[in-house]
């Protein structure tokens, strides 16, 4: 049921946890009532409920008539308890970089703040 632990918490290992439901309203509050978001699947034929659905779900990622796919230029991380912040993709690396500034100036001065 979707109050089992195997429902509600991240498994990582090659456990598959089914759950029945009669309505997409029904499957997302079962997918979305857990402290944790990293990943969802959706698969179907219709492109307008696999959107539909990847818009509702609280999870990090969404994969469409797939999983586990990834890119390196795509960030990825969850939503609620499942992480913080965003591995991989441009996002990733400002998260390791200190950016400073520098500014100078040549010639006139020309602000009042200046002289």
């Amino acid at each position: 049921t979707e109050d089992m632990a195997i429902a509600r918490e991240e498994v990582f290992g090659p456990v598959l946890s089914a759950l029945t439901f009669d309505s997409i309203e029904r499957a997302l509050h079962i997918a979305n009532n857990t402290p944790y978001g990293l990943s969802a699947g959706v698969w179907s034929a219709s492109i307008d409920t696999c959107m539909s659905v990847a818009r509702s779900v609280r999870s990090g990622t969404v994969w469409v008539n797939t999983f586990m796919e990834g890119y390196p230029e795509l960030p990825f991380g969850g939503y609620k308890q499942s992480g913080l912040g965003r591995e991989l993709g441009k996002r990733a690396v400002e998260d390791y970089t200190e950016e400073k500034t520098i500014q100078f100036h040549r010639g006139q001065r020309t602000g009042w703040w200046v002289g």
